[in-house]
């Protein structure tokens, strides 16, 4: 039996697309015998966000502790896996780089197939980390600092972009507006925090537009976060917390509504939610809200699923081995890779 059709296939994969550098072992395609992530966020703080070089840098020295640690971690030898799988797009070119590299080396010095997985894919796959039960079809919102697009997976392989920002990603503009507000880098968990003390202390949010929230399955973040710079620059001595609140409440009403809208569009009954943003709070409460409102099912992976890591990419590259095969090792990296959709 080939290692593509082994179901019990253990997959060694790597994520080095932006500022984390992460390594797990999966087996089966939905079983984490490990996930080790080393964050580089205080390397970036001081920049108020990811500095490509620095994060390349990051990449090669911490690469081989990763890869070790996830191998210890899961009580097995290099030699034990049976393919190796790293993310080649999209991301930083850099940063993709040092991965791949790496998973190439360690498929040709054990000798097993080297897959090459999309940032993305690997995201779609988290949910299915969190409930092995879940079949296609699903629509995922993958919201994160990079990216920000809605999904129908039709299948295991098939997928059909329904929507994506013409500006600015959710994390993008989470980052901005907590560098407006004087808060710390990352600004999403930044602005969770501050929005939840506005709750729990009645401080009212302030009124933010919802852009684009009538028209069609895509996303602008870019005039929200100019709202919010205009109303701080008029408004001198503006509370942070009612700032914050109001602009997590205006992005995840535009998230969560246009998310229930491809499911109806669509007819998938099946929601999830993917990325760094997928983390927040208040999104998670209203997705699981809005779903149970409106009798769908709804999927939200763990906190440590939804950030980038490596468990979600071995999940992916298993489902990918088994369709498409080893990726060629001569395979190069794609800072601005699309998600393969579907055609006919």
């Amino acid at each position: 039996m080939s290692a593509g059709s082994d179901p019990g296939l253990r997959i060694l994969a790597i994520e080095t697309s932006c500022d984390e550098t992460a390594a797990a072992i999966v087996e089966a395609g939905n079983v984490v015998r490990s996930s080790v992530v080393a964050s580089q966020a205080d390397r970036h703080a001081r920049f108020g966000g990811v500095v490509p070089e620095i994060a390349s840098r990051a990449h090669l020295e911490l690469i081989g502790p990763v890869v070790t640690d996830a191998l210890v971690e899961a009580g097995c030898a290099l030699g034990d896996v049976d393919a190796v799988a790293a993310v080649h797009g999209p991301g930083l070119a850099g940063a993709l780089l040092v991965g791949v590299s790496a998973g190439k080396a360690l498929a040709l010095v054990t000798g097993r197939p080297y897959v090459g997985v999309h940032h993305h894919e690997a995201h779609l796959y988290a949910a299915f980390l969190e409930d092995p039960a879940l079949e296609p079809p699903v629509v995922t919102l993958v919201a994160s600092g990079g990216h920000t697009l809605l999904v129908a997976m039709e299948d295991h392989g098939r997928y059909r972009v329904l929507g994506q920002t013409v500006d600015d990603a959710a994390g993008e503009a989470f980052d901005k507006v907590a560098r407006l507000l004087g808060l710390e880098y990352p600004g999403g968990p930044a602005i969770d925090r501050l929005a939840a003390h506005a709750a729990s202390a009645g401080i009212e949010p302030v009124d933010f537009p919802r852009p684009m929230l009538t028209e069609g399955l895509d996303f602008s973040f870019a005039g929200l976060k100019t709202a919010v710079a205009v109303y701080l620059r008029r408004t001198p001595g503006a509370d942070p917390a009612a700032v914050a609140a109001g602009f997590q409440a205006a992005s995840v009403d535009v998230l969560v509504t246009k998310l229930l809208r491809a499911s109806e569009e669509t007819g998938i009954g099946t929601v999830v939610i993917g990325g760094g943003v997928a983390a927040n709070s208040a999104l998670r409460a209203r997705v699981r809200e809005a779903a149970t409102a409106s009798g769908r099912a709804a999927v939200l992976p763990a906190l440590a699923l939804c950030t980038d890591n490596a468990a979600m990419v071995g999940a992916a590259a298993w489902w990918r081995l088994r369709a498409d095969g080893p990726t060629p090792l001569d395979d190069g990296v794609w800072p601005n890779l699309r998600l393969p959709e579907a055609t006919g």
